[in-house]
C-alpha cells in the first residue's frame, strides 16, 4: 500500500515540496523541492486506501475525521500545493471525474422542495457561526478589494457600492433582490438610493434576520424580506440585483432563471447578476463541497450562462470579471475562523470545525490557484438604457462614498 500511495502521489504533485508519513510509518516526499516544506500524516491505511479510489472526496472526510493530519504548515498550505499541479484531476481520479460530470444534470435539478432544502442545509445554521468570521454587515459573498490592504469590512461596503453604481437606481424605484442573504444589500439600496426593495431568499434564518435589521433601522417601510422561490415572486421590478444566488440554481433552470428574470423586469429595466463563475469550461462540482456544504451547488462557465440570457430575451451590456477578490474574501474569512475556532467548537464539535476549516481553507485555494473568478453581468432588455461608456461607474461610486461617509458610522456598523 505505502508504494503504491507514493508512486500515485508522486506522478501527480509535481510543484512545491509535500512530506507525507503513511500508516506504517514510511516517509516520503513530493515535487520539485520549491517552496516551504509542508508535511501530513496518513493515520489509517483505509485512510489512504480512500484517497487511493476517492481523492476528491476522501481527503476532506479524513481531514474531518482527523485521520489525515498537517504536521508541517496548515491545511490551507496542503490545498495550495494540491491544487497548484498541472493536471487539475490526478490521472487516477478522471473516471470518477467523468462520472459526476455525466450524473451533474441529476444532482442539479434543483425544483422548489429541492431548492429550499439545499439552501437550510448551509444557511439556517446557527446564525452564530457566521458571526465568527464575516463583516459587520454578515456578506456572504465576495468583497470588493480597491486596495491590497483594504480591511475585509471596507471591501464588503466597496462591493455594495460597485453594484449599486451600475444599478443606476433612482429614488421610489422598485428593486427586487434575488437571493437577499441577511438583508445588507438591500438595506444599503433602500437607505442610499430611496429605492422600494423587496429582497427574497429561502433561508427562514436569513429572513428574520433581515425584516428585524430592517424594522431596527426603521427602513421597513422601503425595505421587506419575503420567504420566496425567485419563480413565484409578482413583479414588475425596475431594477433586479442577486448576488452569491445563481451558484444555486442548477444549471437545467439556468433559461428559467433568467427568463423569470425578463418578466419581472420593466422595459427599462436594469439587471446585475454577480456569481462565482469557471474562466475554463463546464465542469463539476466537488463531490466535498456537494456532500458537505453545498448541495446542488454549480459553478457555471460563461459558455453555460451567455446562451440562456440570449435565450431569455435580455441584452449584455457589461461583463466584469473579479479575479482574486474572492480569494483574498476567503483568506479574510479563514483567518477571522481561525481565531476563533474554539467558539466553533463549542457551537457544534469538533469535527465541524474541522470541516469549516477544510472549506474556507479549499476555497480559497480554489480561487487563488485555480480557474475561479467573480463575474457582473448587466443586463437591460433593450439598448440605450445604460450610458455608453463605463465612467458613469466611478462618478456614481464617488457620489455613493460621500453619503457613507455622511452617514458613517451608523451604515457601516449596522450588522446583524
Amino acid at each position: 500500500m505505502d508504494r503504491l500511495l507514493r508512486s500515485f502521489l508522486s506522478q501527480f504533485i509535481r510543484r512545491g515540496t509535500l512530506t507525507f508519513t503513511t500508516a506504517s510509518g514510511a516517509r516520503f516526499t513530493c515535487g520539485d523541492g520549491t517552496g516551504p516544506l509542508v508535511a501530513a500524516r496518513f493515520r489509517t491505511e483505509r485512510t489512504q486506501r480512500r484517497i487511493l479510489l476517492n481523492p476528491e472526496l476522501a481527503l476532506g472526510e479524513a481531514f474531518m475525521d482527523g485521520t489525515f493530519v498537517v504536521e508541517g504548515g496548515t491545511i490551507a498550505d496542503v490545498l495550495a500545493i494540491l491544487l497548484d499541479q498541472p493536471e487539475m484531476v490526478p490521472n487516477w481520479a478522471k473516471p470518477q471525474w467523468w462520472l459526476r460530470y455525466f450524473g451533474r444534470h441529476f444532482r442539479q435539478f434543483n425544483w422548489r422542495g429541492r431548492s429550499k432544502q439545499n439552501v437550510a442545509h448551509h444557511y439556517d445554521l446557527d446564525g452564530r457561526l457566521y458571526s465568527l468570521f464575516l463583516d459587520a454587515d454578515r456578506q456572504y459573498s465576495c468583497a470588493y478589494f480597491e486596495a491590497p490592504d483594504t480591511a475585509l469590512d471596507d471591501a464588503q461596503l466597496a462591493k455594495k457600492r460597485h453594484l449599486t453604481a451600475k444599478l443606476l437606481i433612482e429614488p421610489g424605484y422598485r428593486v427586487l433582490d434575488i437571493g437577499s442573504g441577511w438583508g445588507g444589500l438591500g438595506l444599503y439600496l433602500a437607505e442610499m438610493t430611496g429605492a422600494d426593495v423587496t429582497g427574497i431568499t429561502l433561508s427562514t434564518e436569513q429572513l428574520q434576520a433581515s425584516n428585524d435589521r430592517a424594522a431596527e433601522r426603521s427602513l421597513a417601510g422601503s425595505a421587506r424580506f419575503l420567504l420566496s422561490d425567485y419563480r413565484d415572486i409578482a413583479g414588475p421590478f425596475d431594477r433586479i440585483v442577486s448576488v452569491g444566488m445563481f451558484e444555486h440554481v442548477g444549471i437545467d433552470f439556468y433559461e428559467t432563471f433568467f427568463r423569470r428574470c425578463a418578466e419581472l423586469l420593466d422595459g427599462d429595466g436594469i439587471m446585475v447578476l454577480h456569481s462565482i463563475g469557471r474562466s475554463t469550461g463546464p465542469d463539476v462540482s466537488s463531490p466535498w463541497i456537494t456532500k458537505y456544504i453545498f448541495p446542488g451547488g454549480y459553478i457555471p462557465a460563461l459558455s453555460e450562462v451567455l446562451p440562456t440570457i440570449e435565450k431569455a430575451g435580455l441584452l449584455v451590456c457589461d461583463i466584469e470579471i473579479l479575479r482574486l477578490h474572492y480569494a483574498e474574501t476567503l483568506k479574510a474569512w479563514r483567518e477571522r475562523f481561525i481565531a476563533r475556532r474554539e467558539e466553533a467548537v463549542r457551537l457544534y464539535d469538533e469535527r465541524f470545525a474541522r470541516m469549516w476549516e477544510f472549506y474556507l481553507a479549499a476555497a480559497e485555494m480554489s480561487f487563488r490557484k485555480q480557474n475561479l473568478m467573480n463575474l457582473q453581468i448587466q443586463l437591460t432588455k433593450r439598448q440605450g438604457i445604460v450610458p455608453i461608456t463605463r465612467d458613469y461607474i466611478a462618478r456614481e461610486e464617488a457620489r455613493l462614498r460621500g453619503m457613507e461617509l455622511r452617514r458613517s458610522p451608523r451604515l457601516q456598523l449596522a450588522g446583524g
